[in-house]
């Protein structure tokens, strides 16, 4: 070692000794300048500022605007800086970006209009090496406090958003100046709009010329942030300039209290894998979504004894301030149907309606600010509204929402009132509703899209209830209204006859016993119970309790083949509600005419009302259809007896068959009056094909063949079968009763669609694989059932009849040939044979 050190001093030496007898070898004037020059160091601050932080106080010039919030945001040298104390490190941050103004002429469906959310995302700021803050974007997918927590956490490591050097410190290194100008000019996909946002418009790159950041704001839980991006468009125009504000919120350092969900109370749900919840497999944990609704502190034990109390903090929704003046109440009264509904949950004015404050009043108060909720009225022409909500993944908490209210939801309302209540209200017989009508209108829908924000899923179950005769009468609908819920799309009663005198606040929808249970369920608070799991013993029990109830029971929005859960329909007998609701259509019918007439007016409005009473008949029909091939599904644990899945009985499915063969098979001619086809650009073909097409395709489809292929083998002979089907269908299609000179064309149209119906069924076109494999229906050409077997069997038994029919003149031999011809180009075709 020490001949090895000898050696190395030695190499040192020489090149020392080398670099000084290079320096000998300079100039005095270069040495002078050598000296001089180390004699003036140079103190430039900006080399400090590299080697570190400085000094906060130092940093910030007297001429910056400085504003305090969430974090402080200082603007400075036309540069934006916000401080990230440490207080804020390790913090849950929901970020929410809207669009604050829309690009004009780029609206696209339901996208793009002012108030429209398109990114949000949990962040959090850490320190990282080097004087970093790092934003991260956290996933809650994987979840465990418990049995793997570190392995979990190394599992899911976040995503790194954006790194930002840290400027400034204050002497105790506890607040941390960062510059956010650069990334809030990136444009940034985590943040702004998303890569399929941008497709959708077809943005191409963002032009930083003609970008800009337009303020920063920050208030006590929130710091929102202002742009204005121009993009290059990929076609159209040049560019497109949005407006668009991010709120970061700041989440509570303690979750609020999560309920785990139950599929027998219909809420929102956030999801997650559960590596705690079974020690023996991963369990998909889903926790319902609801705002923090707890009692005061002072009015705990209270609220323990059952009175009602205050919310320590209530619901409030604002109105949007643009929204115009005569709608304002309604929409505040929508709002505030909800507090006797909250009642039920043991807390009193727990909601609130509220016109949103003027910049006089509150020149702080703004839409794009993550802690107001509000309806946000759209000038579109879009007839819908809609209400989702932004909430806290860890737990479920909702944090806020805006209701999207577009202005031209009043036509859809008009025209659904009109066809629906025309025959019993006459004040809906004309095209402008006065004022107190369309008010209590916009009221209902209002207030359904509320309860959505409130955590609330569609109920289709609350229309199934009630007798077509107690939807008639008047004293049932005081007591009970036409659905036990309003989350239901029951729309209004279409059953109400002429003269059964029903007044008109018994036509709407209203908030009913179900929406009472499930808020009472959703929002009750045991104060005495910290842990999810500890409540669910109990909630079983209660829901097991209140399920006796079938007022209480929730029907889901998406079973493909329950019957009493359908969308737009009323009473617990489709054969006898759908019977009076196509009675009031013919009424219509016979008066549209004059209903719809306005002073110097073309037939506009008996083009598109015409068009809504064949819609509407669509919808009867179909609901009537899928009572065949129906199985009940009622939601139950184990402790609540009888079967889940039922197969619908033989008798309700030969009587759903019947009345679709007087109602639907038989030519509607109805609809198809010469007096309005002669003013509007329609012809009766056109309005036949599409009615038949319509119920066909659910009538006759995979689902229901399935369906009764497997309650065959279930039940046997007691079930409507596969056979019995196509007996009733065949004898009904190709039979040449009641069909005349006038309706012959028709029932062509109708053979037609039948056969193009089973040739979809067959060759699989009748679905996209995307709904068969969520309705649990095999590949057809993996489908190892009798159902092709008997699909083909009465592709081929066509084919031959069609063959030997023999028609009176061309146009029924011309029919004939084409669909044998057309059967047979699919039986054989060598592509479809190879995959049977």
């Amino acid at each position: 070692m020490l001949k090895k050190l000898l050696i190395v001093l030695c190499v040192a030496g020489m090149i020392f000794s080398s670099q000084d007898a290079f320096a000998d070898k300079k100039s005095k004037k270069m040495q002078a300048k050598k000296t001089e020059t180390v004699a003036k160091p140079k103190t430039d601050s900006t080399k400090t500022a590299a080697k570190g932080p400085v000094d906060l106080i130092k940093f910030i010039k007297p001429s910056a605007k400085i504003m305090k919030g969430m974090t402080t945001v200082y603007q400075q040298d036309d540069k934006f800086y916000i401080n990230i104390p440490d207080s804020l490190l390790g913090r849950d941050i929901r970020m929410v970006s809207r669009v604050s103004k829309s690009a004009a002429g780029l609206r696209t469906s339901f996208a793009g209009y002012a108030g429209d959310m398109i990114n949000s995302a949990m962040f959090r700021f850490e320190k990282g090496p080097g004087d970093k803050i790092f934003l991260k974007n956290l996933l809650y997918r994987e979840r465990s406090s418990e049995n793997m927590p570190e392995n979990v956490e190394n599992s899911n490591f976040p995503a790194i958003v954006a790194a930002f050097p840290i400027k400034a410190q204050s002497k105790d290194k506890k607040d941390n100046i960062i510059d956010v100008t650069d990334f809030l000019n990136s444009d940034s996909e985590y943040i702004f709009f998303p890569k399929g946002t941008k497709t959708m418009f077809k943005l191409g790159g963002m032009q930083k010329d003609k970008s800009y950041i337009k303020e920063i704001k920050t208030y006590p839980i929130n710091t929102e942030f202002k742009v204005v991006y121009t993009y290059a468009l990929q076609q159209g125009a040049p560019t497109a300039t949005f407006e668009l504000n991010s709120s970061f919120v700041l989440l509570p350092k303690e979750p609020m209290l999560a309920r785990y969900a139950d599929d027998r109370v219909g809420y929102f749900t956030v999801s997650y894998s559960d590596f705690d919840k079974n020690p023996q497999k991963v369990e998909r944990t889903r926790l319902i979504t609801r705002w923090r609704l707890e009692p005061k502190p002072e009015d705990v034990e209270k609220y323990k004894r059952g009175e009602l109390v205050e919310p320590a903090k209530p619901i409030i929704y604002y109105i949007d301030p643009a929204t115009p003046k005569e709608w304002v109440p309604y929409l505040i009264a929508g709002v505030n149907d909800w507090q006797k509904v909250f009642e039920k949950a043991g807390f009193k004015n727990a909601i609130q309606g509220r016109l949103a404050p003027t910049k006089e009043q509150d020149s702080t108060w703004s839409l794009e600010d993550a802690r107001f909720s509000a309806i946000v009225y759209k000038p579109s022409d879009i007839p819908n509204a809609s209400g989702p909500h932004v909430n806290d993944p860890r737990s479920g908490e909702i944090i806020e929402s805006h209701i999207n209210w577009y202005h031209n939801v009043m036509s859809l309302l008009k025209n659904w009132y009109f066809i629906q209540c025309s025959p019993v209200d006459t004040a809906a017989r004309k095209m402008t509703f006065d004022t107190e009508l369309m008010g209590q209108l916009i009221r209902f829908v209002s207030s359904h899209e509320l309860g959505h924000t409130l955590g609330l899923r569609h109920n289709f179950g609350g229309s199934s209830h009630y007798t077509a005769e107690q939807l008639r009468d008047p004293n049932f609908l005081k007591e009970h209204g036409n659905s036990t819920t309003l989350m239901d799309y029951s729309r209004f009663n279409y059953v109400a006859q002429p003269g059964d005198n029903i007044p008109r606040e018994y036509l709407f929808p209203r908030l009913g016993v179900y929406d009472e249970w499930s808020i009472e369920w959703g929002y009750r608070r045991f104060p005495d119970i910290d842990d999810p799991e500890k409540e669910l013993p109990m909630l079983n029990k209660w829901i097991i309790e209140k399920n006796k109830n079938p007022y209480l029971i929730f029907g889901t929005e998406s079973d493909p083949s329950d019957p009493r859960y359908q969308s737009e329909d009323l009473g617990d007998n489709h054969i006898e509600s759908n019977e009076y609701g196509v009675k009031n259509l013919k009424y219509i019918m016979g008066n549209l005419i004059e209903w719809t007439s306005e002073p110097n007016k073309g037939y506009s409005n008996l083009d598109i009302l015409h068009k809504e009473v064949v819609n509407q008949y669509m919808r009867y029909m179909n609901h009537v259809a899928k009572w065949i091939g129906g199985i009940y599904h009622d939601n139950k644990t184990i402790e609540q007896p009888g079967a889940l899945y039922t197969f619908v009985e033989k008798s309700k499915q030969q009587e759903a068959m019947a009345f679709l063969k007087k109602n639907f098979f038989a030519p509607q001619t109805w609809m198809v009056p010469t007096n309005i086809l002669d003013k509007i650009s329609v012809n009766a073909n056109t309005v036949i094909e599409k009615t038949y097409t319509s119920t066909l395709s659910n009538l006759v489809s995979r689902r229901v063949f399935t369906n009764l292929y497997n309650a065959q083998l279930q039940d046997g002979n007691k079930a409507y079968t596969l056979d019995n089907l196509f007996t009733d269908l065949n004898g009904i299609i190709w039979s040449s009763e009641g069909v005349n000179s006038s309706t012959a064309a028709y029932k062509r149209i109708l053979q037609k669609s039948y056969v193009d119906a089973l040739i979809n069924v067959y060759t699989g076109d009748d679905m996209p694989a995307i709904y068969r494999s969520m309705y649990g229906l095999p590949d057809p050409e993996k489908d190892r059932t009798d159902v092709n077997s008997v699909l083909y069997y009465q592709l081929t038994s066509l084919e031959n009849k069609l063959k030997a029919m023999n028609g009176s003149n061309m146009a029924e031999r011309a029919h004939y040939q084409y669909l044998a011809n057309k059967i047979h180009k699919v039986l054989t075709d060598p592509v479809l044979k190879a995959k049977k």
